[in-house]
């Protein structure tokens, strides 16, 4: 096997270190009191900083982003760990066999035409590992609604279920635009709107597009443009909200205009 000596054992050995000294009886009196339950919303933040770190395209941000989320793996593993539950290096053995299991192309000599072939082959193993479960119970439920969509979509495609091209989606997306149009109650109003994101984000998958992170730049963008007419609007001593709309569209275009 490889060895990284970027990632050498006693790096790590020596966080876990730091962190068993936390949770010790001598430790700090805050990580004392976590429970696996309190860190989940720790968890979801550092991924997300990952997330940013890597839209920011700094590495030094990414190092630091990396480190924090490293941090929470091995404080759950400890956590774990003092509840006789496993350890953090059982769970490296889990994902560690697991990724050599579910690349017989690199650690078996078996061979493969091309990713989309290496997609399938990883999924036909998975579900000989896990033969009781369902083609759709290994996307989490607490995913971001758009990301959900997505994995859903790419596991219903690999079985048949999708459309055989983006145009085909960008016709159903004019079809659930017209439903919501004409759905009667707010109820199916909701429901309609729901099918139409839906659609559009395998209209997005089909297209090659992270409907998440163009989601997420639109944001920025939006985010941008209004920091700038509010930094004008004081800088002349306005208030936005005295302003009427002709006069509001008038900065937002000129705010726009400044983005390129």
């Amino acid at each position: 096997m490889l060895r990284n000596p970027g990632m050498d054992g006693e790096r790590f050995a020596a966080l876990v270190e730091v962190m068993q000294r936390l949770l010790g009886p001598d430790g700090c009196p805050w990580d004392r009191a976590q429970t696996p339950e309190t860190m989940r919303r720790f968890v979801i933040e550092e991924a997300f900083e990952v997330v940013e770190a890597i839209d920011g395209g700094d590495p030094a941000e990414l190092r630091e982003e990396l480190g924090d989320l490293l941090m929470q793996v091995v404080f759950l593993g400890e956590l774990a760990r003092t509840r006789g539950w496993f350890t953090t290096g059982d769970a490296i053995d889990g994902i560690k066999d697991k990724l050599v299991r579910r690349h017989p192309h690199v650690f078996a000599g078996a061979s493969v035409r091309d990713e989309a072939e290496v997609l399938e082959r990883w999924e036909a193993i998975k579900r000989t590992e896990k033969a009781d479960r369902g083609l759709l119970d290994g996307v989490p439920a607490s995913m971001p609604a758009l990301l959900r969509a997505v994995a859903i979509g790419e596991k219903a495609a690999r079985v048949g279920y999708d459309w055989p091209d983006a145009e085909g989606v960008r016709a159903k997306i004019d079809e659930e635009l017209r439903e919501l149009d004409e759905a009667p109650t707010p109820e199916d109003e909701a429901r309609e709107l729901g099918d139409l994101l839906f659609a559009i984000t395998s209209w997005s998958r089909k297209r090659g597009h992270d409907p998440e992170a163009s989601l997420r730049g639109a944001l920025r963008r939006f985010e941008g443009r209004m920091a700038r007419v509010e930094a004008e609007a004081r800088a002349q001593g306005v208030a936005l909200e005295d302003l009427d709309a002709e006069e509001l569209d008038v900065r937002w275009e000129r705010a726009k205009a400044l983005e390129s």
